[in-house]
């Protein structure tokens, strides 16, 4: 390649990624037992802190909002949005919330439903286990993840075209630490955080390969094997590097439009020929329990000390986002330019949320409304053929359900070429150092081949894993992840209260910030 090439950034997590593939292959049992005491040890000691950083982001989302900081436009006055507002939501809701959205919104419900928490003594299968597995699903996939990812994403975008110009996670971290302490550290933040993401999408990658395998099983029969899992992932792979390679607009925009306007009409078609009274009541109902006990349920207090049952699910879930947080912001950020804060915010927050929350208040209540119907016939369902086969036993009670599962299978498809697709294009930026501008057309080629080399990397490890392994290991990885994740996450929060805390001053200027910056570039 060139000396653009950032290999402090791009070798230590491919290395450690290829290790732990290895290890896992030639031992996985010793490969879990190590991680998972390492992942235990994590959330025992640091729940607390998982808890308050999340909830530290819903509150400092509030604060921007209202602050004068919310009226800055990203990029400075005269900046010229990169996409229409159409198009930003639609890739909003596609890359941060589709992917995972699809696989658990039928399967996860049905834990809560017939294993909920011991110290709440609710009866495992009752409609009051329902009303709280359907609260737990909004908590699990509304405010709080999108702020997770919102809040870094906005530190990046301020620190990018207002402050810096410096496509780094630990240029968000400058407001803190100074323009040449954050580009020291630099080097090292983008790695762990690149490492987590990395993991994470071969994780995910594995966990969408399931469903849509489940999916091409229901529609042709054919058996669901390591071979129909190998042909899976390579034609989303194919897909969403060539899709990454064509550029952000052709590529990411043009099937996230097309994603939102299926997950749409899918949604619609479920909500008028399922149970629509019950749907509506549960998701009124689980929706005023979720907003009466948000801080409470942020921080578990609801439940006894001995409870475990937030470290494996509300922590766990925390950790697991946290852990895509630093690199996914690197992407949101790049495409907010010419857009206020607010709007920023609305986008990534506001819209994402409550797409999620009509679409738990759909699909879960729809399951858990059939679950209870069917004296647990899901739930035996869930625990024989997996949780990618859940959905596709919910949609057979839909009107034209093999229309609607094709289409299922289609958007499923979409929704993980579109994830993938940006996180990509993050990671691939990630690797290059783009100060150089007469380096533009060859960083550019460098970019492509990149994108391909970790799109192939990414493959392989989520096929090995699934068919040989299976998912636990990665999975595991990811959430690992998540610790280092944390403390950068938090860093970039505490970022952006420099930017709160100057607006109120009066002293936040675009202009004297843009100004500042050419006077680094003489200087440099």
């Amino acid at each position: 390649m060139n000396n653009s090439l950032r290999y402090k950034v791009f070798l230590p997590p491919l290395i450690l990624l290829i290790f732990a593939v290895i290890a896992s292959f030639i031992d996985l049992s010793a490969f879990l037992s190590v991680t998972t005491a390492i992942n235990n040890w994590i959330l025992n000691s640091f729940d607390w802190l998982f808890s308050l950083g999340a909830f530290f982001m819903v509150v400092t989302t509030i604060i921007v909002f209202m602050s004068p900081l919310g009226r800055v436009k990203i990029g400075g006055k005269d900046a010229k949005p990169l996409l229409n507002k159409w198009r930003w939501g639609s890739i909003t809701i596609c890359t941060t919330t589709a992917a995972g959205m699809l696989f658990w919104a039928t399967a996860e419900p049905l834990y809560h439903l017939h294993t909920p928490p011991e110290s709440l003594n609710l009866v495992a299968g009752s409609s009051e286990a329902a009303d709280f597995a359907l609260s737990t699903m909004y908590m699990h996939w509304s405010i709080t993840p999108f702020t997770i990812y919102a809040i870094p994403a906005l530190a990046f975008a301020l620190a990018f075209y207002n402050l810096s110009h410096r496509f780094s996670i630990s240029a968000a971290l400058q407001p803190i630490l100074g323009r040449y302490l954050s580009k020291n550290v630099g080097g090292a933040v983008d790695s762990i955080s690149m490492f987590a993401l990395v993991a994470g999408m071969a994780s995910s990658l594995g966990t969408g390969a399931l469903v849509l395998s489940n999916g091409i099983t229901d529609i042709t029969g054919l058996p669901s094997n390591a071979f129909l899992l190998g042909g899976v992932i390579v034609s989303i792979v194919v897909s969403f590097v060539a899709s990454s390679v064509s550029g952000l607009h052709k590529g990411i925009a043009r099937l996230s439009s097309i994603n939102t306007l299926i997950f749409s009409i899918i949604a619609l078609t479920a909500l008028s020929f399922g149970p629509t009274q019950e749907i509506f009541t549960h998701g009124i109902q689980a929706l005023k329990d979720y907003l009466s006990e948000f801080v409470i349920r942020s921080f578990s207090l609801e439940l006894a000390q001995n409870d475990n049952w937030s470290k494996s699910w509300t922590v766990f879930y925390w950790a697991n986002w946290m852990a895509w947080a630093p690199v996914v912001s690197l992407f949101l950020g790049k495409i907010a330019r010419g857009h206020s804060v607010r709007a920023f915010l609305t986008v990534n927050i506001i819209i994402p949320a409550s797409f999620s929350l009509l679409w738990m208040a759909i699909f879960s209540g729809m399951i858990l409304n059939l679950d209870i119907a069917s004296n647990g016939a899901y739930y035996d369902m869930l625990n024989q053929s997996g949780p990618g086969a859940v959905i596709y036993g919910l949609l057979h009670h839909l009107p034209a359900s093999g229309i609607l599962i094709g289409m299922f299978v289609f958007i499923a498809f979409l929704a993980y070429v579109t994830a993938a697709d940006s996180n990509t294009e993050a990671i691939s930026s990630l690797c290059i150092d783009e100060s150089n501008q007469f380096q533009e057309a060859e960083n550019t080629k460098i970019k492509a081949k990149l994108k391909i080399i970790w799109g192939s990397v990414i493959a392989i490890v989520a096929w090995v894993m699934t068919a040989f392994s299976g998912v636990d290991g990665i999975k595991m990885m990811s959430n690992l992840g998540g610790f280092p994740a944390l403390f950068v996450v938090i860093a970039m929060t505490i970022a952006l209260w420099v930017w709160i805390v100057r607006s109120y001053k009066g002293v936040f200027s675009t202009d004297k910030l843009q100004h500042k910056h050419q006077h680094d570039k003489l200087a440099l």
